[in-house]
Formats: structure tokens, C-alpha cells, sequence
């Protein structure tokens, strides 16, 4: 070839009414980007670039799987899925011929000149979805499907009613798919039927829409997150938890007006303003013994009909004669999908007359059961499915109900099979089944990915329980998921979150299967307290804590005392603890449970548990207050990690002295410690958890070095760094270090320079990020500086609001900054004309922070009780003085220059009320001449102008 395939980097190929760009991994038809899988792709690519020759299939499978072992039976659902996408419709053939026993063949006329470089393909889009990409055609549905999608344009909750294997998450997929462009934020699918929990429904929203809340209340959580975002959830059969599927609906409808959903369900969620679409069946010729083939092939029935039985049986074509018994079959079928599915792929086996008369028998025998007419005639057709599959596809089938979602072949083959029934029979059935509509397959990157429709699971999980196999089955379920969770735990220390997560989070949904069936089953407390215990890994990376906390408390009740290790006991331990501590604050619960995951650690002699354990504790006793505490669980912590030569270990013990050193107001030991960390290279690798640890510690150690070097008389260094510690936080992807980095870094320092605007600015940022995942300490820690925000510009200090929190962080046993918070409350309460009420408060404060040792904030505390005083008039002048004076010694004492400044404008701001005083006139001269920079910093400036404006 010639032209355009002479430079490889703009290759590109028409046929039909498609474009190919190999480089741009772009497939277009006319203008509009198709949405294919990078294997489809790989093997398209493949195809066209050999057009007119059959390509082998071992090549194809090197070309789109060259690093991996795959088997054939993905080949075949991913050309399956490219002749979908391409319109082929055996026995028309247009693009990929099969040739039997060798490989595939690209029949199309292939052009390679003249063609326009394609616009921003999907990839570049910014848009995300996670919709499967279906492997068979959607016949009958298009006008349905373009109605859906008419009314998302003023309808915010649709809900798709109608029968099982009617094909409502068809049509709503179908429907997703068309608009994705619509939504900036995304479209996300949330698959229901694997939950048993209604309380897991939020939960299940969070995971596929990818939110980490570190929260309680996943609801509340999910509302924050998408109070401003434009996304389309797909609800996906709701029928069994429709209360709380419905509640959860309202609630996030209600949250944020640019979100939509589409709800897919037997009955509607009857909430305001929902727009109900029943589905009804396929639509079928009426009885006329004259009816020939072209009339019958309008009504979508039919054409369903035969897309499936061509599929099935190479060539068929619907004749004449053959017409009026297939519309019988439909209409027998009430135009059911999935039953007519069903009956075409047995057209091989039976031809069209036997195939109508075996319905009919077996339709007839269930007329007299309960339920619905479309719910017997569906049952009935899929039990006549079952009975005629060979024995060894009925055992698959039935085995597969027990996977709460889609599997893969290789997970497929270890449930499936036992010491009658081999692996590769249970592939070759999985291929079987598939083939006759039991089965659905989908595209994935690394392998076809399979599942049971709701009706054929259900339906096959009865037969499960009738054969006597599902302890069995589960058991092996069980065993499985506890193996590939432990390779996931493996996982977590070598990729990124967001690539774990592509590749493991959607084994949740069996994971919980698996522990609840363990927890309900006689006699297998052990299993259940090794599949929670593997669990835990991912509810960590899925941000799913409470749910977390849940199955570590029921796994430490007294039933499975037998069943526990001490290791098991030590994990729960140390978990409980810190799951309690990221959602809870630092109650005593957290603390009991650390220290006894830590004696356990001690006495089994496990040094890295050890570790985790007291890393745990420095944490909640920082969180608690106690910073002497800290400074001796860090001497433990470097000691252990000197002996094991872990260097991570080391650099924890440095962060959280450093960060108690600082609340000592030890600058020297507290600044050391913070250069040390930051001064360490980085890990090349930040996927591994070790590094993810290093990066923490170094975030952390540039908020709190930021706001020393403020202290020192550095303001300008300090926000550099703090800008420098936004920009790494944000680049980390971490809700709890971004919002480190706002609230405690950004805003504090934008504080201490008086940059009002800065601080409004990421204050917002980091109550919305707080809000959005979760992390309801943080945002009580946002209220509380926005309540100095507000004292420093003179707005409305909202006291009920302020008290409250107040008595939520106190009940909580937060302790850390809590000085401070009483401190601008007692300030609000004297400027409200309540000084008693405010020095009150303020002794408290005082009580507290000296009991602790945490006097960073003093010097602060004793100007803010001076300038209270003041309030008073000439009463309160002589107290006044004397706060003034023991703030600025006591800063000078620690080295805290800016505390110095700040105090002695105050002094001479006072001592001129009352004709000067040349002793703080000098003192705050000789302060200001200290400053080597931050020269147009609020502090420095108001000195600067006292000094110009001297008497």
C-alpha cells in the first residue's frame, strides 16, 4: 500500500461507512467515535491491515493478548462484539467472514487515501463511564431507546418498568451509551441485583462512580460529591431493595440539580417527578395462517427471532413457510426477549414446527401456577432451556447462580468444577451456554467477562438448592474469592489506587456474598473469619469504612472466638481502631483497640504489625492532644524500625515527633525533624504503599514546617511551601491529604500573612472536598477556621453553629488545635458584649493547652485575652499590658518572631491610647528590622506603619 502507509505515524483505512486510525486507536462511523475495547480493537486492526486474507487465529490472540495466556472462548466474544459494532448480520455478512477451523477473514473493500485526520477520539474525551460493551445486537428497541434518551433532556429520574427478560437493562444501557457526550462528569452504571444489604446501596453507587469517603454516612457523603457535577447514574434492577433504592434516588436528586438517573425495576420507585416508561414485550405479527416472511420481518419479535437463529444456525433466513409458525412462537412468548432468545438458539435442534410445538407443551403445564402470565410463559421457556442442555451444562449453569456478579472463565472453571466435572468441560459449557442465551458475555480489556441475567440466575440458583450442591458450590466460591483477594492484598503495595482498583474492585460484590454465606453457614467460622480478614484490603481501597467497621465487630463477637488466630485477632484489633479513628475522631474505643492489637503484636513477636499498631496510636494520641505521648510511642516506633532496618518505619517516627514537637513549641527539634523528611528523595515508583506512606509523611511535614517557618519570620518561604504541599496534595489523588493541605496548610498560612481573599478561597475548597468524600473531622475543622475567618473580617459569627461543633469534636475526644477553637469562641463571646462568659472560656482554653504541653498558641491566646480586655476601656488597660508582656516573652522564649511582632503593635497601639510608651516603640522598631522578607505580608505592613507613623 501507498500514500498515507508510507509514514506509520498517520495510517489510516476506510471501508464501508467506517474510518480506522490504527495510531489514533480511533474507529469512526461517518463523523461519530465508536466506543470499542483496546482488544477489539487490536484484532480489528489486525484484521484490516490483512484485508482479503485469513488472519490465524493464534496470531490474533498474539496480536490482541501478547503478554498473556488467554483462551479462545475471549477471541470469540470479542468478534463477536466487533461484528455488533460493525452492523454484521449473518448470513449477510459485510466485514469478517469466519473461517471454520482457521481464523478470520476482512471481506470489505479496504481504501487507504484521502482521508481526513479524525477529531478527538473517546480517549481524550473528558467524560468517564464504566458501560460494558455487549457482544450481541439490540433488535426492536431503537425508537424506545431514542424516546429515553428525548426525555433525559427534561426528566431527571426515568424509570424503565416492566417484566423480567423483557430487556429493560438492555434498553437502558443502550440508552446510556447514546448520551454519553451529555454528561461532563460521567455515566456510571450501578448494578443492584448483587445486593442483599439496602444499607450497601450507596455504597455500591460510590464504588462504580469511584468516590473515596472516608464517612458513616455514605449517603451524605455521595451527596456532597455530586452536589455540582452533570452525571447520569444507571440504577440497575432496584425491585428488591426499591425502598431504599428509592430513598437514595430522592436524596441525591434533591442534592444536585445537575444529576440524573435512569432506574431499571419491575415496579416504578414512585417519587416526584419520576417519568415511568413501562416496557412492553416485542411487538408481534397477529395470528394469519398467510403471513410470509417479508410482512413478519417488520415486527421486532420476529426480527429478534431470526438475528438469533442465524446466529445459531449459519444461514438460516426465514422463509415463507416458516413465517406464521415463528409469530406464534413470539406471540406464545408475549414477546419476551429473553424468551425468544431462548427458543431461537434451538432452532438447530428442532426446526421451527417442533420448536412451537414444544412450547406450547411446556408452556401449558405452568398456566395453572402463581404469577404473572409473562413471569410462567418466561419460566417456563427458561426451564424447557434447562431440561434440554446436556447434563454437564446444567451443572454449570446452576453453579454459576452462586457469582453475585460478572466472572471470568478462569474463576468460572474453579466454582464450577468438582471430581466429576473437569475444567475444560466447564469451559466448553460456559461457551455452550452463551451460545443458547443462558449465559451473557461482555467485552473487557483482559479477558470476556461473563454473567447471569437476574431471571437466569434466580431460576438456576433454585436448581442449585434442588440438586443438593450449594454448600458445595458456595464453599468453592468462597475459597476462590478468598484466594484472588489475597493476590489483591498483594496488589496494593505494587499499583496505584486507581489501577487496583480497574483491576479487583469488581470482586466486592462476591466477596460480600462469600462472607455473608460464611457468616450464615454451620460450621465454617473459620472461613469466615479468613475471608473478613482478607476483605479488609478492599474496603480500604474502596473507602468502604463502615462497612469495614461492621464485619470487623460481628468477626470479634464471641462466636468466632475459636475460629480467630492471634494474628486474626491482632488485624481486627488494629483495624477496628482506625476505622473507628478516620470516621469517629479519636474516641476511646480507638484507643482500647490499638493497645490491644499491639500486646497481641508483642506476644506473637510481629514486628511490622507492631508497627502498624503504634503508628495507629501516635495518631490518635496527635489526634487526642497528648503530644508527649507521641514523642515516646515515636522513640518505640524508630527503635523497632533501627532493628528491621525500615526505613518508612523511621520516617513515621520523625513525622509525628516533628508534628509534637511543634505543638511543644520545640521549633529547633520540631524543624529538624520536618527537613529531614523532606529532604529524602522520593521513590521513583509512588504506586507502592510504602512510598504512598513516604509521600504522606512528606506532606504532612511540609503543612506543619510552612507554618514554623511563619512563626520564625519566614513568611514568604512559608507560602511557597504551602503552595508547593497543595500542588503534590493534589497531584496524589488523597481526599485526607488534599485536605490536609487546604485546611491545615494553604489556609493557616494565608491566615498568619493576612490574606483574607487566599483564605476564603481555599477554605471553600477544602469544606467542598471534605464534604464530597466524607471526612466529617475535617469539615468540623473547616467550620471551626471559618469562624476565625470570620473574626478577622469582621462577618457574622455564627455562635450555635460554632458551640455545636465545639461539643461534637469534645465528645469525639479531639484535642488537637481544640486550644485554639475555644480561643476564637471566647473572642466572639467578648465582642459580642460578653466578657465574662469569653475570659471563662478562654481559661479553659489556657487549662487545656498547658495540661497537655501543647503551648505553640499561647503567645496567641494571651494577645487575643489582651485585646479582650481592652474591650473593657480603661479597666481593663493594666490587665491588657500584662497579657501583651508575657505573650511577646513567651514567643521570644520559643523563637516565634511573628508572634513577637504581631503582640508588640498590639502593645503600642495601646500604650499611645495613653501617651506612648518609647519601650514597646522600640521593641516593635527592632522586631520588624528582623524581617528579611514578607515585607507586604498584613503583619508586617500594619508594623510598618506604626513605626512611619510614630509620635
Amino acid at each position: 500500500m501507498t500514500g498515507d502507509l508510507d509514514n506509520p505515524t498517520s495510517r489510516s483505512y476506510a471501508f464501508g461507512r467506517f474510518a480506522l486510525f490504527p495510531e489514533r486507536r480511533q474507529l469512526l462511523d461517518g463523523d461519530t467515535p465508536v466506543r470499542l475495547g483496546g482488544r477489539a480493537l487490536d484484532l480489528l486492526i489486525a484484521l484490516v491491515e490483512s484485508a482479503g486474507e485469513t488472519v490465524d487465529k493464534r496470531a490474533l490472540m498474539q496480536r490482541a493478548w501478547p503478554t498473556v495466556v488467554v483462551e479462545e472462548g475471549n477471541l470469540k466474544v470479542h468478534m463477536a462484539s466487533l461484528r455488533r459494532l460493525l452492523g454484521d448480520t449473518p448470513p449477510h455478512v459485510q466485514f469478517i467472514a469466519t473461517d471454520a477451523g482457521r481464523g478470520y477473514r476482512f471481506v470489505a473493500r479496504v481504501r487507504s487515501e484521502g482521508l481526513a485526520q479524525p477529531r478527538l477520539g473517546l480517549e481524550d474525551e473528558t467524560w468517564r463511564h464504566n458501560l460494558p460493551i455487549a457482544t450481541t445486537r439490540i433488535v426492536g428497541r431503537a425508537e424506545t431507546i431514542e424516546t429515553i434518551q428525548h426525555k433525559l433532556a427534561d426528566s431527571r429520574l426515568i424509570s424503565i418498568v416492566g417484566a423480567g427478560g423483557i430487556g429493560k437493562t438492555t434498553v437502558a444501557l443502550a440508552a446510556a451509551e447514546g448520551v454519553l457526550n451529555r454528561f461532563e462528569h460521567g455515566v456510571f452504571l450501578v448494578e443492584l441485583a448483587p445486593l442483599k444489604d439496602p444499607a450497601l446501596v450507596p455504597h455500591a453507587i460510590a464504588t462504580a462512580i469511584g468516590l473515596t469517603a472516608h464517612s458513616p454516612n455514605m449517603l451524605a457523603a455521595l451527596s456532597g460529591f455530586l452536589r455540582h457535577r452533570r452525571m447520569l447514574l444507571l440504577l440497575d434492577s432496584c425491585e428488591h431493595l426499591i425502598a431504599a433504592a428509592a430513598d437514595c434516588a430522592d436524596r441525591l436528586l434533591s442534592a444536585s440539580a445537575g444529576l440524573k438517573i435512569i432506574a431499571t425495576s419491575r415496579e416504578p420507585l414512585a417519587l416526584g417527578g419520576e417519568r415511568v416508561l413501562r416496557l412492553p414485550g416485542l411487538e408481534v405479527p397477529p395470528a394469519s395462517p398467510r403471513l410470509q416472511a417479508e410482512r413478519a420481518q417488520a415486527f421486532p419479535a420476529v426480527q429478534l427471532f431470526v438475528d438469533r437463529a442465524s446466529d445459531r444456525l449459519d444461514g438460516y433466513r426465514l422463509s415463507d413457510a416458516d413465517a406464521p409458525l415463528v409469530a406464534a412462537i413470539c406471540r406464545r412468548l408475549d414477546g419476551l426477549a429473553l424468551a425468544i432468545e431462548l427458543a431461537a438458539t434451538r432452532i438447530d435442534a428442532f426446526g421451527v414446527r417442533e420448536l412451537l410445538a414444544q412450547l406450547d407443551g411446556r408452556i401449558s403445564l405452568l398456566q395453572g401456577r402463581a404469577g404473572t402470565e409473562r413471569h410462567r410463559t418466561l419460566t417456563a421457556t427458561i426451564d424447557w432451556s434447562y431440561e434440554l442442555l446436556a447434563e454437564s451444562e446444567r451443572k454449570v449453569m446452576r453453579r454459576l447462580s452462586v457469582f453475585a456478579g460478572v466472572f471470568g472463565l478462569a474463576s468460572a472453571s474453579v466454582v464450577a468444577a468438582d471430581d466429576g466435572l473437569r475444567p475444560a468441560e466447564v469451559r466448553d459449557a460456559l461457551a455452550s451456554l452463551v451460545a443458547k442465551s443462558l449465559l451473557v458475555a461482555e467485552v473487557a480489556e483482559l479477558e470476556a467477562r461473563y454473567r447471569q441475567l437476574d431471571t437466569t440466575r434466580a431460576y438456576a440458583a433454585q436448581q442449585l438448592l434442588a440438586a443438593g450442591e450449594l454448600p458445595a458450590t458456595r464453599r468453592r466460591h468462597a475459597l476462590h474469592f478468598l484466594q484472588l483477594a489475597q493476590h489483591a492484598a498483594k496488589d496494593c503495595v505494587r499499583l496505584s489506587p486507581a489501577d487496583w482498583i480497574k483491576r479487583h474492585a469488581a470482586a466486592i460484590d462476591d466477596l460480600r456474598a462469600a462472607l455473608d454465606w460464611a457468616f450464615e453457614a454451620s460450621g465454617d467460622d473459620g472461613l469466615a473469619v479468613r475471608l473478613g480478614v482478607v476483605t479488609i484490603p478492599f474496603w480500604k481501597q474502596l473507602s468502604l469504612v463502615a462497612e469495614c467497621r461492621s464485619a470487623v465487630e460481628r468477626l470479634l463477637g464471641h462466636r468466632f472466638d475459636a475460629a480467630r488466630s492471634r494474628r486474626d485477632e491482632l488485624v481486627l484489633h488494629l483495624n477496628l481502631g482506625a476505622t473507628l479513628l478516620h470516621t469517629h475522631g479519636p474516641l476511646v474505643e480507638v484507643k482500647a483497640a490499638l493497645t490491644q492489637g499491639l500486646a497481641i503484636a508483642e506476644e506473637i513477636d510481629d514486628s511490622q504489625l507492631q508497627l502498624e499498631c503504634l503508628r495507629g496510636l501516635s495518631e490518635y494520641e496527635l489526634w487526642s492532644g497528648d503530644s508527649r505521648s507521641v514523642l515516646a510511642l515515636s522513640e518505640r516506633i524508630r527503635a523497632i524500625a533501627e532493628t528491621l532496618q525500615h526505613g518508612s518505619a523511621g520516617a513515621d517516627a520523625d513525622a509525628q515527633a516533628g508534628s509534637a514537637f511543634w505543638y511543644l513549641a520545640d521549633f529547633s527539634a520540631s524543624r529538624r525533624s520536618f527537613e529531614s523528611i523532606i529532604s529524602r528523595p522520593m521513590p521513583l515508583d509512588l504506586r507502592s504503599g510504602a512510598a504512598r506512606s513516604e509521600l504522606s509523611q512528606r506532606l504532612s511535614a511540609r503543612g506543619n514546617l510552612a507554618s514554623l517557618l511563619w512563626l520564625q519570620g519566614l513568611p514568604d518561604q512559608a507560602v511557597e511551601l504551602s503552595r508547593r504541599q497543595r500542588e503534590e496534595a493534589e497531584a496524589s489523588c488523597n481526599a485526607v491529604l488534599l485536605c490536609y493541605a487546604l485546611i491545615h496548610g494553604s489556609v493557616v498560612v494565608s491566615l498568619y500573612v493576612r490574606d483574607h481573599e487566599a483564605v476564603a478561597r481555599y477554605l471553600a475548597l477544602g469544606e467542598n472536598h471534605a464534604e464530597e468524600h466524607g471526612l466529617t473531622v475535617w469539615q468540623m475543622m473547616a467550620r471551626m477556621v471559618r469562624g476565625r475567618l470570620n473574626l478577622d473580617t469582621g462577618q457574622a459569627f455564627d455562635f450555635s453553629g460554632y458551640r455545636e461543633t465545639l461539643a461534637d469534636l469534645h465528645g469525639r475526644g479531639f484535642r488537637m488545635r481544640y486550644p485554639n477553637y475555644l480561643t476564637n469562641y471566647a473572642e466572639a463571646l467578648a465582642r459580642q458584649g460578653d466578657l465574662g462568659a469569653g475570659l471563662a472560656v478562654l481559661e479553659e482554653a489556657f487549662a487545656l493547652a498547658r495540661s497537655q504541653g501543647n503551648v505553640v498558641g499561647v503567645p496567641e491566646m494571651l494577645r487575643i485575652k489582651g485585646n479582650m480586655l481592652r474591650l473593657e476601656g480603661r479597666q481593663g488597660w493594666d490587665g491588657a499590658v500584662e497579657c501583651f508582656t508575657q505573650s511577646i516573652q513567651l514567643a521570644q522564649q520559643q523563637g516565634g518572631l511573628s508572634w513577637v511582632l504581631r503582640t508588640a503593635s498590639d502593645l503600642v497601639e495601646l500604650w499611645r491610647e495613653c501617651g506612648g510608651s518609647p519601650q514597646a516603640e522600640a521593641l516593635l522598631a527592632s522586631t520588624h528590622a528582623q524581617f528579611s522578607e514578607g515585607l507586604g505580608t498584613g503583619d508586617l505592613r500594619r508594623a510598618r506603619a506604626l513605626i512611619d507613623s510614630r509620635p
